[in-house]
């Protein structure tokens, strides 16, 4: 028989997140469902039949993750599994896109994260056992030109899941990572109003753009799921008694992961020109479409 499990999940207010609270009531779990801004996810709470009990909860800023936690515990007298899920995609080239949106890229996707984990883990140890979800990307092992921001922060929060999996497990706690390809949700939407103004632009990268949004919107998009999907996963991931420690959503995530670890840098470079359309750099011999070696 299923073990009702205390959940607290970041990032309701769409997509992902709120698939994950749905999908995680609907098994008969506790859930808490929190957002920067409650009015977000109030309905959550107002559907018949539906437990999910709503937390105001801003990643950036550690007294609310400590607030957010707190509560669970004084609601519910214990806290199972948190899912970080808040996040954000800031994409642009490395150059265009500014050290101000750098830092508040990784200080919403690496240390709200952060934050929230370091708030719960102490009761986890203390009821030595807990489950960390953390909600990765394929763009966590594989890095996608124009999107570096959003990638790097993946790759840190893969880092992070890493070092931390060992480090908690003497206390019972496990840490799963869940690495979704494209997903249809308004996450799509938010990343192209961040790279609205290198879109529209007329810096040196201009000519590149149109190509990456493209291939964006073909190459990478084949095979998107819904987020219940990623839903469905997270939740299977709580519910393990032996998590995997990373879940590969969507066909894209499941071919390119494992094809970046055994292609060539060169390769995969080259096949990255090729999706999005750039010219061959200079270096390279007249014929400039040859194959690498």
């Amino acid at each position: 028989m299923r073990r009702e499990q205390v959940i607290l999940i970041s990032g309701c207010s769409s997509g992902i997140g709120r698939a994950a609270a749905i999908e995680a009531d609907r098994r008969g779990h506790s859930v808490f469902a929190s957002a920067r801004d409650p009015r977000s996810i109030a309905s959550l709470g107002e559907q018949p039949g539906v437990r999910i009990r709503v937390l105001r909860l801003d990643v950036q800023d550690a007294p609310s993750c400590a607030a957010a936690v707190q509560s669970v515990l004084s609601q519910a007298g214990r806290l199972d599994a948190v899912v970080n899920n808040a996040g954000y995609a800031q994409y642009g080239s490395v150059e265009d896109v500014s050290i101000e949106r750098w830092q508040a890229q990784f200080d919403v996707n690496v240390f709200g994260a952060l934050r929230l984990t370091q708030a719960a883990l102490p009761a986890m140890r203390r009821a030595r056992s807990g489950t960390i979800v953390n909600v990765s990307s394929v763009g966590g092992k594989v890095s996608i030109p124009f999107a570096a921001p959003y990638c790097s922060a993946k790759h840190a929060l893969e880092a992070i899941s890493d070092a931390l999996r060992v480090e908690v497990s003497p206390f019972g706690i496990r840490v799963a990572v869940i690495e979704p390809g494209t997903i249809t949700t308004r996450f799509e939407a938010r990343a192209r109003h961040e790279a609205d103004s290198f879109l529209k632009g007329a810096g040196p990268y201009s000519p590149f753009y149109p190509g990456a949004e493209r291939a964006m919107d073909v190459d990478l998009r084949k095979g998107e799921l819904p987020p219940e999907a990623v839903a469905r996963v997270i939740v299977d991931a709580i519910e393990s008694e032996q998590p995997r420690t990373r879940y590969p959503v969507t066909f894209l995530a499941r071919l390119l992961i494992p094809l970046r670890r055994l292609l060539p840098d060169r390769y995969f470079d080259w096949q990255m020109r090729k999706m999005l359309k750039l010219p061959s750099p200079p270096s390279l011999s007249s014929d400039a479409t040859r194959r690498p070696d």
